[in-house]
């Protein structure tokens, strides 16, 4: 059989038989940003009854083309078509018609409130029952939505906060109040949504879904994570450039090689060669290099008695689970956040005076988790973010030489492969991957002696992730160290010549050589390694 978006199928001496029908389709689709063109010709069909991935790297059009279903953004041309509706073209496409045609969308963002409770998100989309014209009908709100709950297979309280629900049941609630007036003609359009889930909440929400497919829903899937678009989807379109670069079924397909219809090139292997040695090469620690970079007892907000060394050339990753301590004991070696007790040593020397002045001056950096926040200065240019941290270099007489700074950048774009219309772009207009390229350049410019790294491939694509492990490996190589916090298990165990797991602000376990395996980091994240 052929996947359900590759035509007809046929068997030996069959006749053939008719693939089922398109629950949706989307034919040539183009959107242009003044003369930089986004979209171009783009079209594929959903089939009904399954999950129909959206893959691509930074760049690739992915996002601006789900706005343009949403009705969010307007397409130059293209349109839309659904069985037994109109035909719309998109080019004047706006939210009420994205309603009105079946689509529904859970975004990165699940806008749910917090505060509030299971019942009350829910109303807020459906509306509030009254009672006698005026009162809410609570009782009546919390039985509709216990109801709505069981028919998702969702088992949390309706009088719950949002707040308290594991994150996956919270991408559930969400997903059930996007498809809650049970339309059985419903497109479901899932944008990201296991960005923030960490790592053993992923298969809990894909099973959900999985679920909903088997009841005849179709769903449009959309993630960065390979391992996610292979294990749940049925099929998947690649966009590469803003062009459909294939359409095809995911049975026999492989993580490299859906990298490489997204790369448009081989990628050799996606993490690179293992930099872990054996145990058994490891030199005799009277033989071993002093650490660049020692904390003995150091205890700071969610962190308590933390040993570590790092040395030249080391890679070493911080594993744990949401809340275990990896930032803070990163912040905490930036200066961010000021120890309560304990010692840190840079090349033998006491931090004395901890602050982010003190330890730049002395060569650390931090790529920090969340750029947006954090890192990014939105409305400067590609060239202004990435040498704000080395500013002083191109002052002469108190004049800022622009045309110098733009320069490096320049250089900089080049060297980190980062995609923009030049140096004097807006930061703020590039795609994610590249945002994180123009940030790790900003510390490259430094050329640090402690390379700090917080979730630094969390929401980029598959080549920006190459692109950065490679540069790692390269800065390691010079003598840089380099701590790397990840959720990303797998990252981890593939990246790193050592990683110390962390639990509940504590060191549970440390691996090295043949002890570095997903499966081992995944365990001592969760259990102290005495215990297991």
């Amino acid at each position: 059989m052929t996947s359900p978006d590759t035509g007809a199928a046929t068997g030996a001496g069959s006749a053939p038989v008719a693939a089922p029908p398109a629950s949706l389709a989307v034919a040539r689709v183009n959107k242009s940003y003044g003369p930089a063109s986004v979209l171009r010709g783009v079209s594929f069909e959903l089939t009904r009854g399954h999950i129909h991935a959206l893959a691509g790297g930074n760049g690739s059009g992915k996002s601006t083309l789900i706005k343009v279903l949403a009705g969010i953004e307007r397409a130059d041309s293209g349109v839309l078509s659904r069985p037994g509706r109109s035909e719309v073209e998109l080019s004047g496409f706006t939210p009420v018609q994205a309603r009105e045609a079946g689509l529904r969308f859970v975004h990165q963002d699940l806008g749910l409130l917090p505060d509030m409770t299971v019942a009350e998100n829910v109303a807020f989309a459906r509306g509030f029952p009254k009672r006698g014209g005026r009162r809410i009908a609570w009782r009546r709100l919390h039985d509709s939505t216990r109801a709505l709950l069981a028919r998702f297979e969702v088992d949390v309280d309706p009088g719950a906060t949002v707040r308290t629900l594991r994150p996956a049941d919270r991408a559930m609630v969400a997903i059930a109040r996007a498809l809650a007036d049970d339309d059985p003609d419903q497109v479901l359009v899932l944008d990201e949504p296991t960005a923030s889930l960490p790592h053993h909440e992923v298969d809990i929400l894909l099973d959900g879904l999985s679920r909903r497919a088997k009841q005849g829903q179709t769903i449009l899937y959309v993630s960065h994570r390979l391992d996610e678009v292979l294990s749940v989807a049925d099929s998947v379109t690649v966009l590469r450039d803003g062009v459909v670069a294939a359409t095809r079924g995911t049975q026999g397909l492989d993580q490299l090689q859906l990298a490489e219809l997204m790369a448009g090139r081989s990628l050799g292997t996606l993490y690179g060669d293992e930099r872990h040695p054996s145990s058994a090469a490891e030199p005799e620690p009277s033989v071993r290099p002093a650490p660049v970079l020692e904390a003995r007892g150091l205890s700071a907000g969610r962190i308590s008695n933390i040993d570590l060394d790092v040395r030249a050339g080391e890679i070493v990753g911080l594993a744990g689970l949401l809340g275990s301590g990896r930032s803070t004991l990163l912040r905490t070696i930036f200066g961010a956040v000021r120890p309560t007790s304990g010692t840190l040593k840079l090349e033998g020397e006491a931090v004395t005076s901890p602050s982010i002045k003190t330890a730049m001056r002395r060569g650390v950096a931090l790529v920090p988790e969340d750029r947006l926040a954090d890192a990014l200065f939105h409305e400067s240019s590609v060239a202004q973010n990435i040498t704000i941290a080395t500013l002083a270099r191109y002052v002469r007489w108190l004049r800022l030489s622009r045309s110098r700074e733009r320069a490096v950048a320049a250089d900089m774009i080049g060297d980190l492969q980062i995609k923009t219309t030049g140096p004097d772009q807006t930061v703020a207009r590039l795609s994610g991957g590249n945002q994180q390229k123009a940030v790790v350049a900003r510390w490259l410019q430094r050329a640090p002696r402690v390379l700090l790294l917080d979730e630094p491939t969390q929401g980029v694509d598959v080549m920006t992730r190459a692109d950065i492990y490679e540069r790692v490996r390269t800065v390691a190589a010079t003598g840089t160290s380099v701590i790397v916090a990840s959720s990303d298990v797998e990252e981890l165990a593939h990246l790193c010549d050592r990683v110390v797991v962390l639990r509940a602000g504590r060191v549970t376990a440390e691996l090295s050589g043949t002890e570095i395996s997903v499966r081992d980091i995944v365990k001592y994240s969760y259990a102290d390694k005495e215990a297991s």
